[in-house]
C-alpha cells in the first residue's frame, strides 16, 4: 500500500475525532430541548468528551508499542463507531454522555496516537513529514472548523442525531481503508504497561478540568479539585521516578520533559486548541442564545474559519520549505490574536453578525498556520523508539487544551451572564491565553530540531 493511500485513512480518522468535538456546538439548543437538559449540560458532555481523550491519550499511545499501532487504530475505530450509534439514539443526557463522552472519548484515545506515530515512522524527512502532518493537522483543523457548518446543516434539515450516524459511517469507511495499512514495526507483547501510572495521570488531568468547570459554581470544590489534581500529578511523578530507578518501564520517561524545545512546542499546541475550541464554543453560544440563530445559521457563520484553516493547512508543506517552524508558530499566534481583536473591535455592531466574519477568517488562518509546525517540532524532537510516548503526550496536551478551552470559555461566559458584554469578557480571556502562547513561541529556536534519545 503506497504512503499516500496510508495517509488517507489516518487523515480521515483525525477529521472525524475533531469534527465530533465541534459539531455539537451549533446543536446546543436543539440537543438541550430534545433530551430535556440545559446549555450547561451539553457543555459538560462536550468537555467530558475532550477530557476523556486527554486523560487516556498517554495510556492509549503506550499501548501502541505493546499491542501494535494498527491494532489500536482498528479497535479504537470500532469503539468510537459504537459510541456514535449510542449517542445518536440517546433519550437523555446520561446516555449521550456514555455514547459521546465515554465511548467516543475512549475510542479516540486509542485511534489517534497511531495516526501520528505511523506518520512519523513512515515519512522520514522534514519536508515529507511536514506534508503528512500538514494533511493530518489540516484535517484536524478542518474537522473542528467545519463541524459547526456540517452539524448545522444536518441539525436544521433533519436532526442532530444524524451527525452521530454520519460519524459512524465515516468510521466504517476508515476501517475498510485501514485494512491494508502495514505497521512499520512489530508489536512487543512482552513490554511492561504501567497501569498505576495510567490511572494517576488520567485522574490528575480529570480533576484539573473538573475544577475549571466548578469555577463560579462552588469555590470550595474548585480548591478541593485543584489540590487533588496537584497531589495526583505529583504522585505520578514520584511513581515514574521510582520505576525508572528500578529499571522498570514507566508510562512516560522523565527525559521527555527535559527537551526544552519540545516542551515549548507542546505549550503552543495546548493553547492553539484552547483558542480554537474556546472561541468556537463562545461564538456558538452567543449566536444561538443571544441572537437566536438556528444551527444552520450558526454553522454558516463559521465557514470563514473553515476556509482560513483549509487555506493555511494546505500551504503547510510550502511554508515549511520557506520558513522556520518557530517562525510559522509565532506568525500563527499573531494572526489568531488579530482575529480575536477584530471580533472584539467590531463587537459593538449589534445589528448584524457579519462583523464576526473577518475575525473568524483570521482565527482560522492563524490556527491553520501553526498547527502543523507545532506537531512537527514535538514529534521530530525524539527518535522512533520514543514516538509512542511522545505522540501520546503531545496528543494529550492538545486535547487537554481543547477541553480546557471549552471549560474555561464556557465557565467565564456563564459566570459573566449577569454583566454587560459577557461575550467580550470570554473572548478577551481567550486572547490572554493567546498572548501566553505567543510568549512561549518566542523562545522556540529557529534552527531545525535535533532528535534526542
Amino acid at each position: 500500500m503506497s504512503l499516500r493511500r496510508m495517509l488517507l485513512p489516518l487523515a480521515l480518522t483525525q477529521f472525524v475525532a475533531s469534527f465530533a468535538g465541534s459539531s455539537m456546538n451549533v446543536s446546543i439548543t436543539s440537543i438541550s430541548k430534545d433530551i430535556h437538559t440545559t446549555v450547561h449540560g451539553v457543555q459538560t458532555a462536550i468537555t467530558l468528551f475532550l477530557l476523556c481523550m486527554a486523560a487516556l491519550m498517554i495510556p492509549g499511545s503506550k499501548l501502541t508499542d505493546k499491542l501494535g499501532r494498527k491494532w489500536c487504530l482498528m479497535v479504537g475505530l470500532s469503539v468510537y463507531g459504537t459510541g456514535a450509534v449510542v449517542a445518536a439514539l440517546a433519550p437523555v443526557l446520561g446516555v449521550l454522555i456514555v455514547g459521546y463522552s465515554v465511548l467516543e472519548g475512549v475510542g479516540s484515545a486509542l485511534m489517534i496516537p497511531p495516526i501520528y506515530i505511523l506518520a512519523t515512522m513512515l515519512f522520514d524527512n522534514v519536508e515529507s513529514r511536514a506534508r503528512a502532518f500538514g494533511v493530518i493537522s489540516g484535517m484536524a483543523g478542518i474537522g473542528a472548523a467545519a463541524g459547526p457548518l456540517i452539524g448545522g446543516l444536518i441539525t436544521t434539515a433533519i436532526s442532530w442525531r444524524l451527525t452521530f450516524l454520519l460519524q459512524a459511517a465515516i468510521v466504517g469507511l476508515v476501517i475498510l481503508l485501514s485494512r491494508r495499512i502495514v505497521d512499520p514495526a512489530p508489536a512487543d507483547r512482552s513490554r511492561h504497561f504501567d497501569v498505576v501510572g495510567a490511572v494517576l495521570s488520567a485522574a490528575g488531568m480529570f480533576f484539573v478540568v473538573v475544577a475549571i468547570l466548578q469555577i463560579g459554581v462552588n469555590g470550595l470544590l474548585v480548591a478541593v479539585f485543584f489540590v487533588l489534581a496537584a497531589a495526583l500529578l505529583f504522585w505520578f511523578f514520584l511513581h515514574i521516578r521510582s520505576l525508572e530507578r528500578k529499571k522498570v518501564e514507566p508510562l512516560l520517561v522523565r527525559s521527555l520533559f527535559r527537551n526544552r524545545t519540545s516542551n515549548l512546542a507542546m505549550v503552543t499546541q495546548n493553547i492553539q486548541w484552547l483558542l480554537m475550541m474556546g472561541s468556537s464554543f463562545v461564538i456558538s453560544v452567543y449566536l444561538q442564545i443571544v441572537r437566536g440563530y438556528s444551527a444552520i445559521q450558526t454553522g454558516l457563520t463559521f465557514t470563514a474559519a473553515t476556509a482560513g484553516i483549509l487555506v493555511s493547512s494546505l500551504a503547510a508543506e510550502r511554508l515549511a520549505k520557506r520558513r522556520a517552524q518557530s517562525t510559522l508558530i509565532r506568525a500563527g499566534f499573531v494572526i489568531t490574536l488579530a482575529g480575536i481583536g477584530l471580533g472584539l473591535a467590531l463587537g459593538n455592531n449589534t445589528s448584524s453578525v457579519w462583523y464576526l466574519i473577518p475575525g473568524l477568517l483570521f482565527i482560522g488562518l492563524g490556527v491553520g498556520t501553526m498547527l502543523t509546525p507545532s506537531v512537527n517540532v514535538v514529534q521530530s524532537s525524539f527518535p522512533e523508539e520514543r514516538q509512542g510516548e511522545i505522540s501520546g503526550l503531545s496528543r494529550s496536551v492538545s486535547n487537554l487544551g481543547s477541553s480546557m478551552g471549552t471549560a474555561i470559555a464556557g465557565t467565564i461566559l456563564i459566570a459573566a451572564e449577569s454583566r454587560a458584554h459577557p461575550y467580550a469578557i470570554a473572548m478577551s480571556s481567550l486572547a490572554l491565553f493567546g498572548l501566553i502562547g505567543l510568549a512561549a513561541a518566542m523562545f522556540l529556536p529557529a534552527n531545525p530540531v535535533r532528535r534526542q534519545p
